[in-house]
């Protein structure tokens, strides 16, 4: 079984798509999915698609869901191979004490595939292999097509999910820039910084690297305003100035050449440096 969860939802057996399009199942779908090959329990299933208050035919509901997801996987696997081994529906989606799991039996998972690239990413950082670090990262950002599920209807419990695969999104790609700043790719990020620094309008680090990459192409005037913009949404909408590490950045910025102001903005990189982070 293949799993698409960084954009769409799509999970296919076989080849064939077993994603419902009724919202409810796509929901429980998504649930296993995100935890593929681990037992998600009842009560999980539960809260996700009804909250605190649950009907009480929420058990019977979730199997008639159960039920509805196993006869799209079972039409796929009578796609399997003449001598693959014999599987059911069950053998996939599995019944478990308390629970249910989806048997991926080694399928592919962008989460997994993302986690795996990023992780390699982050450790060429630290080696100081910025090439290296610049295509594993963009690499896994390059399994995103569009927001975390995006298709599906989402509880209490995806949101958080969805939340959480979002931060970790946002953390590559500003590592991924970092690396590219550091191998002097400014001018060739320009256009993605600056739609980025609209979309996350309290984001520091993201706005540190945009001053940067403005300012190593001779464009100082906008980096300074870009300092203040950001410094007008923070006491707008947080009530915060900016950090210690874009102050430094911005006086770096009108008193000194690029390579001085290179020197501030790489500790916008340092894990905790950015403390305003708004995503959506």
């Amino acid at each position: 079984m293949d799993i698409s969860v960084l954009g769409g939802l799509g999970i296919r057996e076989n080849g064939i798509s077993v994603t419902p399009t009724a919202p409810k199942p796509r929901q429980v779908l998504a649930m296993l999915a995100l935890r593929a090959d681990q037992v998600v329990s009842v009560a999980t299933l539960t809260e996700e698609l009804w909250g605190a208050r649950p009907p009480r035919s929420a058990r019977a509901t979730l199997q008639t869901y159960v039920l509805q997801l196993r006869e799209l996987i079972g039409a796929a696997l009578e796609r399997e191979a003449a001598d693959a081994p014999a599987r059911s529906a069950k053998d996939v989606l599995v019944t478990m004490p308390g629970g249910y799991l989806l048997n991926t039996s080694g399928g592919q998972c962008d989460v997994r595939e993302f986690e795996l690239l990023a992780g390699t990413g982050y450790r060429a950082m630290d080696a100081g292999d910025f090439p290296g670090a610049a295509r594993q990262l963009r690499s896994a950002l390059d399994l995103w097509s569009g927001s975390a599920l995006a298709d599906v209807q989402t509880g209490p419990l995806l949101s958080m999910e969805v939340r959480r695969l979002e931060e970790t999104r946002l953390c590559a790609l500003d590592q991924r820039i970092d690396a590219d700043l550091r191998l002097g790719r400014h001018r060739e990020i320009l256009g993605e910084l600056s739609v980025l620094v609209s979309r996350y309008p309290t984001h520091e680090t993201l706005h540190g690297q945009f001053m940067l990459a403005l300012h190593r192409s001779g464009r100082r005037t906008e980096a300074l305003e870009t300092y203040q913009r950001l410094r007008r949404a923070l006491v707008r909408e947080l009530g915060l100035e900016p950090s210690a590490a874009l102050r430094r950045l911005q006086r770096s910025v009108l008193m000194a050449g690029p390579e001085t102001a290179a020197a501030q903005g790489a500790a916008l990189a340092v894990p905790g440096a950015d403390r305003a982070v708004r995503v959506g």
